[in-house]
């Protein structure tokens, strides 16, 4: 790899929610380098950390039909048969829910699993459980999108976690998007949850690394045949 490429690596776009929390630490960093030197290192680590939380890397999707990309970057924490949040109006029997758990490490940014258009967004005010408990799905402050594809509908939640105080939305309903495409973000630590349609099954497994907008969750296209009216 060249050096130009590392460079490239590191030195990504940060995103705009990012900007308030970097310019109150930068300032806060240029305060101790001139009067508390003692804290001027570990203030532009927080800094350094605070542009790399917020980091906005572009990403290349795969745009084959019937193709599920991850919406988060993390890892696989879940994928079970469970009932969609009701606020969403999904589907009245089980779906297959695979779930993507960031730690704040992880870039935030969450993008949309297929390409369709956003026919409901749902808030629900909650709780701050671990983001990781299975418990935090029903519990937890979450943020639903449905996504019709024009054959099937799609669930995506965002859920705050343990540290996450804030969901940050960046579409409207009935806004057309793109596969790949930003939805939105939730600071600091959280999960992403999709509900697959009824037949599609997962490509992936649990502890599977997850990277938002290029890893391939499911392949609907296999599926099609079964898939002949809108689910719910």
């Amino acid at each position: 790899m060249s050096i130009a490429s590392s460079i490239r690596k590191v030195l990504v776009p940060i995103n705009r929610e990012g900007y308030p929390f970097l310019a109150i630490v930068g300032v806060l960093t240029l305060i101790a380098l001139i009067w508390v030197k003692v804290l001027f290192w570990p203030l532009l680590i927080i800094t350094a950390w605070v542009a790399y939380f917020f980091r906005d890397p572009p990403r290349v999707t795969p745009v084959r039909d019937g193709l599920v990309v991850s919406p988060a970057d993390g890892v696989v924490s879940q994928i079970a048969h469970v009932l969609p949040p009701p606020e969403l109006g999904l589907a009245s029997q089980s779906l297959l829910r695979v779930s993507v758990f960031m730690n704040v490490f992880d870039c935030h940014v969450n993008r949309s699993p297929v390409t369709g258009t956003i026919t409901r967004i749902a808030y629900k005010p909650g709780k701050f459980l671990s983001a990781d408990l299975d418990k935090a799905s029903e519990d937890n402050e979450r943020n639903g999108f449905i996504i019709d594809t024009g054959s099937v509908r799609y669930g995506v939640v965002q859920i705050a976690g343990l540290v996450a105080r804030r969901i940050v939305c960046w579409t409207s309903e009935n806004e057309h998007v793109a596969v790949g495409q930003r939805l939105g973000m939730i600071r600091f630590g959280s999960r992403v949850d999709v509900y697959l349609p009824e037949g599609v099954r997962p490509q992936v497994g649990i502890g599977q690394k997850m990277v938002a907008g290029e890893t391939i969750i499911a392949d609907a296209a296999a599926a099609m045949p079964h898939l002949t009216h809108r689910i719910g």
